[in-house]
């Protein structure tokens, strides 16, 4: 017999032995109903697989006890997982937010832009400095202690500070228009420029508005400097309008010194007159007080009187040695030793009489005591010399008052003399565009923030 007659043939897997291999083979992840690998799926306990059976044979062992099913265990916590997000697109806040930047920036950016470079006329400055200077006093002031502040000299810098103010008046104005008719010519250009010139029919309140837009004034405070530019469609108009105003602020200043020189002179000449008053009544009281006490000299009376004490202490003092000697040479019954003790004692009474005379009402002729007169008369002296010392002082604030009114002490001295301009530098557009923009921006981000926090509130 053959070999393929003896081989076994192979026999077909059964269905039980197919799906056994079926279910150890593996398998591709399925997506789940919300679209997720399954690896992602919460896990599900595993579905007994069924073992393949062998084929039935004839088997003398007993059959093993069936083992008892395991508890199933508890599914595992759901993972929830956001899905991707999408490309960002435009939204309607964002057309509206844009719309306002347009609105509130741009458009008015570029109308300011237009109208700088196509309406604004090109205007020259002219530039002028000048202050005030004060004539430096001489020794003869230092010697006097001073009288110049007294009589009427001032600061530069309060000048500087009246100029300054003057500068800025409607007085000047009022001037400077009926000189040079700058109304006419800062209204040529209206109203094609509007914001840089001046309606025609402005009144003078509008003109001293439109004058502090046109002159540009700043003061140091600490040296008195002023300095200001003048701004005109002209170079020539520019440089007039600075020049009038050196002029009237030199007249000014000679104003104020005429003012303060007939001050001067007038405060000078009051205080002279009080001065002779005072001086007169003093004299006039110590003429009084001679003529009542009959004393002309209080001091010179007491020098006398202490003369004559003096006098009649050396001869006491003589009369005493006298009377000493006769007692040792003579009899005590001796007419010169009786005349010595009487000399002796008519001195003492003398030395006596001129003491108690100091203090006795009766030695002035009004009854009054010699120490009170002597007050008086010390404080009436007194006085006349504070009046003579006032007189001198008087007189000479005088002198040096009618000295100055001679001469100027104060004059505007210009350190800039008015320019004349060659290029136009006014207005500044790339300037004004620049700050325009940043202010518009700023105000823009302002009103965005705060709506939208509003509307985050709400």
């Amino acid at each position: 017999m053959s070999n393929d007659a003896t081989a076994p043939k192979p026999t077909p897997p059964s269905s039980q032995d197919a799906a056994g291999e079926a279910a150890r083979a593996p398998q591709a992840p399925k997506q789940g109903a919300a679209g997720l690998p399954r690896f992602l799926r919460p896990q599900e306990p595993a579905a007994p697989q069924p073992q393949p059976q062998a084929p039935a044979r004839p088997s003398l062992k007993p059959k093993p006890k069936p083992k008892p099913k395991q508890q199933q265990q508890p599914p595992a916590p759901v993972i929830a997982v956001r899905p991707i997000a999408e490309p960002a697109k435009m939204r309607s806040r964002h057309w509206r937010l844009m719309a306002s930047f347009g609105i509130v920036v741009l458009i008015p950016l570029l109308l300011i832009v237009a109208y700088m470079t196509i309406f604004a006329q090109d205007q020259y400055g002219s530039t002028t400095g000048f202050t005030v200077r004060q004539e430096e006093g001489g020794a003869a002031s230092e010697i006097l202690g001073g009288l110049t502040q007294i009589v009427g000299g001032g600061g530069g810098g309060s000048d500087s500070e009246i100029l300054y103010e003057f500068v800025q008046s409607q007085a000047l104005v009022n001037t400077v228009q009926e000189r040079l008719d700058i109304r006419s010519h800062y209204a040529q250009n209206w109203p094609y420029d509007w914001v840089f010139s001046i309606w025609p029919d402005a009144s003078a309140e509008d003109m001293l508005w439109f004058w502090r837009r046109i002159v540009r004034i700043s003061l140091d405070s600490g040296s008195g400097l002023i300095e200001l530019r003048v701004l005109a469609y002209e170079p020539e108009m520019a440089q007039q309008i600075a020049q009038q105003i050196v002029r009237e602020s030199q007249d000014k200043i000679n104003q104020l010194n005429a003012q303060a020189r007939d001050d001067a002179m007038r405060y000078a000449v009051d205080d002279l007159n009080l001065a002779v008053d005072r001086l007169k009544s003093a004299r006039e009281a110590l003429t009084r007080f001679r003529s009542r006490t009959q004393i002309v000299d209080p001091a010179a009376d007491i020098q006398g009187r202490m003369g004559v004490m003096s006098g009649l202490q050396e001869q006491l003092a003589a009369a005493l040695i006298e009377y000493g000697l006769l007692q040792e040479t003579t009899n005590p019954n001796d007419p010169r030793v009786q005349q010595a003790v009487r000399r002796i004692e008519v001195i003492r009474d003398q030395i006596n009489t001129e003491r108690n005379s100091l203090n006795d009402n009766s030695a002035t002729g009004d009854g009054e005591d010699y120490p009170a007169l002597i007050a008086e008369y010390e404080s009436l002296s007194v006085d006349r010399e504070f009046a003579e010392q006032t007189y001198r002082a008087a007189l000479a604030a005088l002198d040096l008052a009618r000295n100055n009114a001679q001469r100027q002490s104060r004059y505007l001295a210009t350190y800039i003399e008015p320019t004349r301009a060659e290029t136009s530098e006014y207005p500044q557009r790339i300037g004004i565009i620049a700050m325009a923009a940043f202010f518009l921006l700023v105000s823009w981000s302002i009103m965005a923030l705060v709506y939208y926090s509003l509307r985050d509130r709400n």
